[in-house]
């Protein structure tokens, strides 16, 4: 099992949650076939909109990846992306910057924003699992446990 964070608008991470859907990389195969079934991803928005200029800063989306298949999907007329299925879960957006301090996977803090230049990245399990923590109510934490069989949360929840 491996944990990742695609990039993405807050508007169209909204639109991936409602499909059940991820696309990563303006629509790329690639970093859809490099995660399986079972992985999980956090979604991070540095913007509100794609085009705009305000920006959002948030981790705003959590899911598992359903299903083996990378899909084309037509979006619009010769703009045709690859899809992934997500079953998401329902979140709470978290501001980066309380977090940025904590997080392993950004290696210098005072350009951190460096660290999601790619659009896709792995995580550690440790990383996931503290975005996760601050992301999910209590009581969805404690569903996770219980449908993982654990009698508290912990990162066996995520496996």
């Amino acid at each position: 099992m491996r944990y990742w964070i695609g990039v993405a608008s807050k508007d169209h991470v909204a639109l991936g949650v409602k499909g059940g859907f991820c696309q990563l990389c303006h629509g790329k195969a690639q970093p859809l076939k490099r995660m399986e079934v079972g992985d999980w991803i956090i979604y991070y928005s540095p913007k509100k909109t794609r085009n705009g200029v305000e920006t959002c800063q948030q981790f705003t989306a959590i899911g598992r990846v359903l299903g083996d298949e990378v899909y084309p999907f037509e979006m619009a007329p010769g703009f045709i992306p690859f899809r992934r299925d997500i079953e998401f879960l329902p979140a709470q957006p978290v501001n980066i910057h309380p977090l940025i301090p904590q997080l392993n996977f950004i290696q210098n803090k005072s350009r951190w924003g460096y660290a999601f230049r790619f659009g896709h990245i792995e995580i550690s399990p440790a990383d996931f699992e503290l975005i996760a923590s601050h992301m999910l109510a209590p009581e969805m934490l404690l569903s996770q446990a219980k449908d993982a069989g654990n009698a508290v949360p912990q990162m066996a929840l995520f496996q």
